[in-house]
Protein backbone atom coordinates (compact mmCIF):
# COMPACT_ATOMS: atom_id res chain seq x y z
CA UNK A 1 0.00 0.00 0.00
CA UNK A 2 1.37 3.41 -1.00
CA UNK A 3 1.75 6.12 1.60
CA UNK A 4 0.11 9.41 0.65
CA UNK A 5 2.24 12.44 1.23
CA UNK A 6 1.11 16.02 1.40
CA UNK A 7 2.11 18.36 -1.41
CA UNK A 8 5.39 20.16 -0.86
CA UNK A 9 6.81 23.53 -1.86
CA UNK A 10 9.94 24.04 -3.93
CA UNK A 11 11.84 24.13 -0.62
CA UNK A 12 10.49 20.71 0.30
CA UNK A 13 8.10 22.04 2.93
CA UNK A 14 4.79 20.27 3.50
CA UNK A 15 1.68 22.28 2.55
CA UNK A 16 -1.87 21.99 3.73
CA UNK A 17 -5.11 23.41 2.39
CA UNK A 18 -7.01 25.59 4.84
CA UNK A 19 -10.34 27.35 4.78
CA UNK A 20 -10.43 30.45 6.93
CA UNK A 21 -12.65 33.51 7.00
CA UNK A 22 -10.71 36.73 7.56
CA UNK A 23 -12.65 39.92 8.22
CA UNK A 24 -15.74 38.29 6.73
CA UNK A 25 -14.07 37.10 3.51
CA UNK A 26 -13.56 33.37 2.98
CA UNK A 27 -10.14 32.13 1.88
CA UNK A 28 -9.38 28.62 0.59
CA UNK A 29 -5.61 28.51 0.36
CA UNK A 30 -2.66 26.19 0.55
CA UNK A 31 -0.03 27.14 3.12
CA UNK A 32 3.18 25.63 4.39
CA UNK A 33 2.42 23.71 7.56
CA UNK A 34 4.96 25.81 9.47
CA UNK A 35 3.54 29.21 8.42
CA UNK A 36 2.69 31.37 11.40
CA UNK A 37 -0.70 33.08 11.35
CA UNK A 38 0.94 36.53 11.45
CA UNK A 39 2.98 35.73 8.32
CA UNK A 40 -0.06 34.25 6.56
CA UNK A 41 -2.07 37.40 7.24
CA UNK A 42 0.69 39.78 6.19
CA UNK A 43 2.32 37.91 3.31
CA UNK A 44 -0.49 35.82 1.84
CA UNK A 45 -3.41 38.18 2.42
CA UNK A 46 -1.69 41.57 2.56
CA UNK A 47 -3.13 42.40 6.00
CA UNK A 48 -0.15 44.44 7.15
CA UNK A 49 -2.04 46.08 10.01
CA UNK A 50 -1.11 43.03 12.06
CA UNK A 51 2.40 43.90 13.21
CA UNK A 52 5.36 41.65 13.99
CA UNK A 53 7.11 42.84 17.10
CA UNK A 54 8.87 40.09 19.01
CA UNK A 55 7.89 36.62 17.70
CA UNK A 56 7.67 35.44 21.31
CA UNK A 57 4.21 36.67 22.50
CA UNK A 58 5.82 39.30 24.72
CA UNK A 59 4.66 42.48 22.98
CA UNK A 60 1.15 41.74 21.65
CA UNK A 61 1.60 43.82 18.46
CA UNK A 62 0.39 40.82 16.43
CA UNK A 63 -2.85 40.28 18.36
CA UNK A 64 -5.86 39.29 16.24
CA UNK A 65 -9.17 37.67 17.10
CA UNK A 66 -9.52 33.99 16.27
CA UNK A 67 -13.09 32.82 16.72
CA UNK A 68 -13.66 35.92 18.84
CA UNK A 69 -10.72 35.29 21.18
CA UNK A 70 -7.63 37.54 21.33
CA UNK A 71 -4.63 35.54 20.10
CA UNK A 72 -1.03 36.53 19.56
CA UNK A 73 -0.63 35.43 15.96
CA UNK A 74 3.17 35.16 16.12
CA UNK A 75 2.92 31.86 17.95
CA UNK A 76 -0.06 30.30 16.21
CA UNK A 77 0.18 28.38 12.96
CA UNK A 78 -2.12 29.41 10.13
CA UNK A 79 -3.36 25.80 9.88
CA UNK A 80 -4.67 26.12 13.45
CA UNK A 81 -7.15 28.71 12.17
CA UNK A 82 -8.55 26.24 9.62
CA UNK A 83 -12.36 26.33 9.56
CA UNK A 84 -12.32 29.38 11.83
CA UNK A 85 -12.73 33.12 11.67
CA UNK A 86 -10.00 35.69 12.07
CA UNK A 87 -10.55 39.40 12.65
CA UNK A 88 -7.75 41.89 12.13
CA UNK A 89 -7.54 45.63 12.68
CA UNK A 90 -8.42 46.12 8.99
CA UNK A 91 -11.83 44.60 9.67
CA UNK A 92 -12.85 46.97 12.47
CA UNK A 93 -14.13 49.77 10.25
CA UNK A 94 -17.55 49.00 8.74
CA UNK A 95 -19.13 50.92 5.87
CA UNK A 96 -16.80 53.88 6.36
CA UNK A 97 -17.63 54.13 10.08
CA UNK A 98 -14.91 53.67 12.65
CA UNK A 99 -15.34 51.00 15.30
CA UNK A 100 -15.80 52.52 18.78
CA UNK A 101 -12.30 51.36 19.75
CA UNK A 102 -10.81 53.19 16.76
CA UNK A 103 -12.88 56.24 17.62
CA UNK A 104 -11.68 56.01 21.23
CA UNK A 105 -8.02 55.88 20.25
CA UNK A 106 -8.59 58.90 18.01
CA UNK A 107 -10.59 60.95 20.52
CA UNK A 108 -8.42 60.16 23.56
CA UNK A 109 -5.03 60.28 21.79
CA UNK A 110 -4.32 56.64 22.60
CA UNK A 111 -1.39 56.26 20.26
CA UNK A 112 1.94 57.78 19.53
CA UNK A 113 4.08 55.80 17.07
CA UNK A 114 1.17 53.44 16.38
CA UNK A 115 3.16 50.21 16.29
CA UNK A 116 1.36 48.60 19.24
CA UNK A 117 -2.02 50.10 18.37
CA UNK A 118 -3.50 47.31 16.20
CA UNK A 119 -2.74 44.71 18.86
CA UNK A 120 -4.03 46.97 21.64
CA UNK A 121 -7.24 47.57 19.70
CA UNK A 122 -7.87 43.90 18.99
CA UNK A 123 -7.18 42.98 22.61
CA UNK A 124 -9.61 45.70 23.71
CA UNK A 125 -12.31 44.54 21.28
CA UNK A 126 -12.17 41.00 22.70
CA UNK A 127 -12.13 42.35 26.26
CA UNK A 128 -15.09 44.70 25.75
CA UNK A 129 -17.10 41.86 24.23
CA UNK A 130 -17.11 40.25 27.69
CA UNK A 131 -16.92 43.29 29.97
CA UNK A 132 -19.13 46.19 28.91
CA UNK A 133 -18.49 48.34 32.00
CA UNK A 134 -14.85 47.85 32.94
CA UNK A 135 -12.99 49.63 35.69
CA UNK A 136 -9.61 51.24 35.04
CA UNK A 137 -7.91 48.33 36.81
CA UNK A 138 -9.77 45.78 34.67
CA UNK A 139 -8.73 47.62 31.50
CA UNK A 140 -5.11 47.71 32.66
CA UNK A 141 -5.21 43.98 33.43
CA UNK A 142 -6.80 43.22 30.05
CA UNK A 143 -4.02 44.97 28.13
CA UNK A 144 -1.21 43.77 30.38
CA UNK A 145 -0.02 41.39 27.65
CA UNK A 146 0.44 44.26 25.18
CA UNK A 147 3.48 46.51 25.40
CA UNK A 148 3.65 50.15 24.40
CA UNK A 149 7.09 51.69 24.49
CA UNK A 150 5.90 55.26 23.80
CA UNK A 151 3.19 56.01 26.35
CA UNK A 152 2.44 55.57 30.01
CA UNK A 153 -0.79 53.75 29.01
CA UNK A 154 -2.94 56.58 30.46
CA UNK A 155 -4.44 57.58 27.12
CA UNK A 156 -4.72 53.96 25.99
CA UNK A 157 -6.82 53.21 29.07
CA UNK A 158 -8.90 56.35 28.42
CA UNK A 159 -9.38 55.21 24.82
CA UNK A 160 -10.70 51.82 25.85
CA UNK A 161 -12.96 53.39 28.47
CA UNK A 162 -14.26 55.78 25.79
CA UNK A 163 -15.04 52.83 23.52
CA UNK A 164 -16.83 51.01 26.34
CA UNK A 165 -19.03 54.06 26.98
CA UNK A 166 -19.86 54.47 23.28
CA UNK A 167 -20.66 50.78 22.93
CA UNK A 168 -22.94 50.87 26.01
CA UNK A 169 -24.73 53.98 24.77
CA UNK A 170 -25.21 52.41 21.35
CA UNK A 171 -26.57 49.21 22.91
CA UNK A 172 -28.92 51.18 25.17
CA UNK A 173 -30.16 53.21 22.21
CA UNK A 174 -31.09 50.02 20.33
CA UNK A 175 -32.89 48.51 23.33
Amino acid sequence: MAVQTAPTTSRGQRTLKINVTVNGAPHDVEVEARTLLVHFLRENLGMTGTHIGCDTTNCGACTVLVNGRAVKSCTMFAVQADQGTVATVEGLEKDGKLHPIQEGFHQEHGLQCGFCTPGMMMTAVAFLATNTKPTELEIREAISGNLCRCTGYVNIVKSIDHAARVMRETAEGKA
